[in-house]
């Protein structure tokens, strides 16, 4: 099951951003924020770090995704 996660969160990581409507932003946000919760559950269990680091790449890319969706903020 945990291997499972980390390969999604492996394609996760490698998606392409470009070209990537708002509703498809939308749907890889929502993703990222359910591997995310889901390896969780694992880190609280085993405290591996290297679940914590998978977890903290899928953070970085949903963060990423996420101040797309908001734009820029205007100055």
């Amino acid at each position: 099951m945990i291997e499972d996660l980390i390969e999604e969160a492996n394609a996760y990581n490698n998606m392409k951003m470009s070209h990537m409507s708002t509703s498809d932003r939308v749907e890889a946000s929502r993703l990222g924020k359910r591997i995310v919760l889901d390896l969780n559950k694992f880190f609280k269990e085993s405290k591996d770090p290297k679940i914590m680091d998978v977890m903290k790449m899928v953070s970085e890319k949903k963060k990423k995704i996420e101040s797309r969706l908001k734009g820029r903020p205007e100055v």
